[in-house]
């Protein structure tokens, strides 16, 4: 799958255009893409949903056993991260709704996935049962963020 860095320096939409929240979308890339250099040293890197069908196909699984959602945004971009012990997929939805799965592979360890909103954007009809917090980021604006923790056992993709 051919994977393209994502840079936090110089924030671009490229990839995500079809978005009508292209902009926003982009900045919460970037901080992902920040985060991940920051904590682990690590190049957050994206490639297209399509390039990435097993890990889009996980991601959406566990939404749909787990929680029952089903994300009504087509995927655009997919980011497969492995660090520390924790492998982490990334989605980047249409919409501007980014989610990420966190999986501990120790046994003990944290699961869960994580829901971005791109400022402006309307919580989709999927998540209204979720409570966004708020937080300020110079990247992406004021993102809303949720999650939940995983329960069952999934596979790795």
């Amino acid at each position: 799958m051919p994977v393209e860095p994502v840079s936090f320096t110089d924030v671009s939409t490229e990839g995500l255009e079809s978005s009508p929240a292209a902009g926003a979308l982009a900045g919460l890339r970037a901080n992902e893409a920040r985060y991940f250099s920051n904590k682990y040293k690590h190049t957050f890197s994206v490639a297209p949903a399509a390039e990435a069908p097993e890990a889009l196909a996980w991601v959406e699984e566990i939404l749909q056993s787990e929680r029952e959602i089903v994300p009504t945004s087509p995927a655009l971009e997919v980011s497969v991260n492995d660090v520390d012990g924790i492998f982490w997929v990334h989605v980047f939805y249409e919409s501007g709704l980014a989610v990420n799965v966190l999986w501990t592979r120790e046994d003990s360890g944290k699961r869960a996935v994580g829901f971005k909103l791109s400022a402006g954007m309307e919580v989709p009809p999927e998540l209204s049962a979720f409570k966004f917090a708020r937080q300020k980021s110079k990247l992406a604006g004021e993102i809303r963020g949720s999650y939940f923790v995983i329960k069952g056992e999934h596979p790795l993709p």
